[in-house]
């Protein structure tokens, strides 16, 4: 078998297709959580503990440039090449680490709902024959011997 004919039968056989249908899909959706999370989670967060904005907690660890006259802001200090201890992006990322833990496992959850069986169909009835023969053989036990 030639390589290229291997390598084709490899890229077409069918886990590698779902594989890069579910990297697509994921990406995807890593966007939606990801809005999601930025856009209504975190404000609501925010506002129940009083108008927080996680994305701005940090600590400089070391001074802006000379001459540095702009706010100081995470966007703007990042921008000015300041480093920055930035906790509040750490949070952040956790929570959406968290929701999207969830959100998957509530999809594997419905997922291997779809994918339970019926519970097995009853064994059917012994056949006639059966039931004689077993009938026979216990009267045959309980007789006694002479």
């Amino acid at each position: 078998m030639s390589f290229a004919s291997e390598f084709r039968e490899f890229a077409i056989k069918g886990s590698v297709v779902d594989l890069a249908v579910g990297i697509i899909i994921g990406a995807a959706f890593s966007r939606i959580v990801d809005s999601l999370v930025k856009d209504i989670i975190m404000p609501v967060i925010g506002a129940i503990l009083g108008g927080l904005d996680f994305s701005n907690y940090f600590v400089v660890l070391k001074a802006p440039p000379a001459g540095y006259s702009g706010p100081m802001t995470y966007e703007a200090l990042t921008k000015a090449g300041v480093p920055l201890f930035a906790y509040g992006s750490f949070v952040t990322a956790c929570i959406y680490f968290l929701i999207l833990a969830f959100v998957i496992f509530m999809m594997m959850k419905g997922v291997n709902r779809l994918r339970r069986q019926a519970p097995p169909p009853a064994p059917p009835a012994p056949l006639e024959e059966v039931v004689l023969l077993r009938e026979i053989r216990d009267s045959v036990r309980r007789a006694p011997l002479v």
